[in-house]
């Protein structure tokens, strides 16, 4: 059958317009009378229609094998399915089927195509969102590190903010979540998920057992949630795109910053800039979108929400905290005790009942070990020998007067010149380097290198002279005026 358009168009205008003879234009074109009649018929081509399948005579009886063979292949791990070789190859020695392999290849393709999931188009309200993490290569400081970027995205408006972490734990969640309310000036009414064990203790059927932190997250923003079914992460595709789509667009190539909070900063300046982007089929930007979206969330509290994770710890006989995989020391008095361990983005701190006791800059490694040297005084007090070869003075870096006022102590006082000088270091219990080096500087300065009388002199430069009297409730002092003494006489004595 010929299919030129444009033949098919010139015979059909000099047949029936120009009147040509159906016997010149067969001999023209080298036409049968049925072809021709074809043409003069319809106005296109009407084309090779199969009216049933080619019969496979060798691979006919094998189909249901075939088809057999792939159902079980949805129960089987994913990377254990049979190829198409190797069904062709169970066939030929299992089965006896002698034909090629082409058929098998076109049957299983054709099974694979047809037996593809099909979605249903969701609707997405104003005014909800979703949430996922996504993993991405970048370099901290000089350091090549696993990002673990949480991502929340807002389907009507496609507006997405992201923050990233070292890691995805309770704290980077949360705090994630509470970032991402501020850039968005609302909180969602719902949000999706999936079943990530940071906020699903346990699954029952349905129904979800949530943990505690996700629930204090809940109950201070107030909004709903949604989990997705298991296997089902299209219930959610909006941020499954967006985690890709920040990947690819935001951190290639290889992002290189010195610290998290400058690769923060930036990532928060590509959300923002990417809201003055239009999609495909929209007339608005993301960010006349977002208007609509904010009128339907819930207004952000007033007060900020702290992003941490508390757990139970025992400080071992070494008076060190384990809190995720890395220890901490707390002050010697609270060895052996159970204590609370308040996790942040920023810091961990350590409590007993409700007294603070421990504070220390967060470390996102693991296995170090974190020894505040304060923390070990009163025990070095007790035991006065480990004062040079106690580990957490090891490179405290205090300034050269205290070296100074230990030489002047122990060569007046022998081994009690040491016990003094360790009851001026438990001075740093309740002040400052800085405060404690001008204290005993100015000791040495008048010879008074006593523990006391160091401790004298810091805390009365600790004390501020009173530079202004009330007269508040004393109306009777008011008409009074109490000239300056003149100090001069004293020069007399």
């Amino acid at each position: 059958m010929r299919s030129d358009m444009q033949e098919w168009t010139d015979i059909r205008r000099k047949v029936l317009v120009d009147k040509a003879s159906k016997r010149s234009i067969r001999r023209d074109y080298h036409l049968g009378w049925e072809t021709l009649k074809s043409m003069l018929s319809n106005p296109e081509p009407p084309g090779y229609q199969q009216s049933a399948p080619r019969p496979k005579a060798k691979l006919g009886p094998y189909l249901g094998v075939i088809e057999e063979i792939l159902a079980s292949d949805q129960e089987a791990p994913p990377k254990q399915r049979h190829t198409s070789k190797r069904i062709f190859e169970r066939l030929r020695d299992e089965y006896g089927y002698d034909g090629g392999i082409t058929q098998v290849k076109e049957v299983v393709a054709r099974h694979r195509r047809h037996s593809k999931e099909v979605f249903m188009p969701l609707y997405h309200p104003p005014g909800e969102a979703q949430f996922d993490f996504g993993e991405a290569i970048v370099r901290i400081a000089g350091v090549r590190r696993n990002a673990h970027f949480g991502v929340t995205s807002l389907p009507h408006s496609d507006a997405l903010f992201v923050q990233a972490y070292p890691r995805e734990n309770t704290e980077t969640f949360q705090d994630a979540h509470a970032k991402a309310f501020s850039f968005f000036a609302g909180v969602p009414q719902k949000i999706s998920y999936d079943n990530t064990s940071i906020a699903v203790a346990k699954i029952v059927g349905r129904e979800r057992d949530l943990t505690r932190e996700f629930c204090r997250l809940q109950s201070y923003y107030l909004f709903d949630h949604h989990f997705c079914n298991r296997g089902r992460p299209n219930e959610k595709g909006t941020v499954e795109g967006a985690v890709g789509y920040s990947r690819r667009n935001f951190m290639v190539p290889v992002p290189s910053f010195e610290n998290w909070g400058a690769f923060n900063a930036h990532l928060a300046r590509c959300c923002t800039e990417d809201l003055h982007r239009v999609l495909w089929g929209k007339t608005k930007t993301k960010a006349e979108l977002l208007v609509v979206d904010r009128e339907a969330m819930l207004s952000l509290p007033e007060s900020s929400f702290e992003a941490r994770r508390v757990v139970k710890a025992r400080a071992n006989s070494l008076s060190l905290v384990r809190f995720d995989r890395n220890d901490y020391s707390v002050p010697t008095a609270f060895a052996h005790h159970e204590l609370t361990v308040i996790g942040g983005i920023e810091e961990v701190r350590i409590a007993c009942s409700d007294e603070l006791v421990a504070t220390h800059l967060r470390s996102w490694e693991r296995q170090q070990v974190f020894l505040d040297p304060r923390h070990y005084l009163a025990l070095l007090e007790r035991k006065p020998g480990a004062l040079d070869v106690a580990r957490p003075l090891q490179g405290w870096g205090l300034p050269e007067c205290f070296d100074l006022l230990r030489r002047r102590l122990e060569a007046d006082l022998g081994n009690q010149g040491t016990r003094e000088y360790i009851k001026v270091l438990r001075l740093l219990e309740h002040a400052s380097v800085r405060q404690l080096a001008s204290a005993i500087r100015v000791a040495l300065s008048i010879g008074a290198t006593s523990p006391d009388a160091i401790s004298l002199i810091l805390h009365h430069r600790a004390e501020r002279p009173v530079s202004l009297f009330s007269l508040d409730g004393l109306p009777h002092l008011k008409p009074y005026a109490i000239e300056p003494p003149d100090l001069h006489a004293y020069a007399a004595l």
